[in-house]
């Protein structure tokens, strides 16, 4: 009975002596966070996620940037570019003529001439029934017909003229499809365009319809190329390879209306 007592004396001395050391490192870690001001990762609080219904402030997209306003476009503005005249060597080339009078502007030194070789053709022979052309080329293929008068000639539209003028003007682009707005922005901006138009000026009243190679085309032998070289509230200013004439003033609303017409047409550079 003696020895039971001992040990329960003992047992209970080694807890009390246990109880005692944990207290002590307890207050010892609570003191040094005291004094250290560090949180003790025993003791920090557990994380907290957010709850659903926590309402979350998202972070501000930035500004969008500012788009540049475009320049404001002069009343008026007038280019100096040499005149070419088509005659009498090309009387259905007033197209390739424009391009030549762009050319020398910007500075190639190319003769109307010299260019005609290397102008896409479309070489289809004109066929005809009933006394009207059924079968012909196609002008957005190459020129369609004969450029020098030796045989029945018509012309070239912007697409195949632009593979052109890309050979000496790295820089060249096809406006076709623009606004004249842009136009005369280009012109504005020191640089003239070949435009297409019609001989007279006028939207035409007589068409006519061919079958090609690769579907019918719709046009007129009205059908004139010109370079665009000035503007102001009232006129356009063109440099006209059939009449020779420079810095030709035309009604604006009126050529405006016939350059729709013949489908936007426009070539020029930046």
């Amino acid at each position: 009975m003696v020895q039971v007592w001992n040990i329960a004396k003992y047992s209970f001395t080694l807890l009390l002596i246990a109880g005692l050391l944990f207290s002590s490192g307890v207050f010892s870690v609570l003191l040094y966070a005291k004094i250290t001001g560090k949180d003790v990762e025993w003791f920090s609080p557990p994380h907290v996620e957010a709850q659903p219904n926590e309402i979350v402030t998202p972070t501000p997209e930035p500004p969008a940037p500012t788009p540049t306003p475009e320049p404001v476009k002069p009343a008026s503005a007038m280019l100096d570019a040499p005149v070419v005249k088509q005659l009498p060597e090309l009387p259905s080339g007033c197209e390739i003529t424009s391009l030549t009078m762009l050319l020398n502007y910007y500075g190639v030194a190319k003769t109307k001439m010299e260019l005609v070789p290397e102008m896409k053709k479309d070489p289809t022979a004109i066929a005809y029934k009933d006394n009207r052309i059924s079968y012909w080329g196609n002008p957005n293929v190459g020129f369609v017909g004969e450029v020098t008068g030796k045989g029945k000639g018509f012309g070239i539209y912007h697409g195949p003229l632009m593979e052109l003028l890309q050979a000496y003007v790295p820089t060249a682009v096809d406006m076709t499809g623009g606004t004249f707005d842009a136009l005369e922005r280009q012109v504005a901006a020191g640089i003239p365009a070949v435009v297409w138009t019609t001989i007279d000026y006028k939207v035409p009243t007589e068409w006519v319809e061919w079958n090609t190679a690769s579907g019918p085309v719709v046009t007129t032998f009205m059908e004139h190329a010109v370079l665009l070289v000035g503007y102001d509230e009232t006129n356009v200013y063109v440099n006209d390879p059939l009449s020779g004439r420079k810095n030709m003033p035309l009604n604006k609303a009126a050529f405006i209306q016939v350059w729709e017409v013949m489908g936007k047409q426009a070539l020029s550079y930046k």
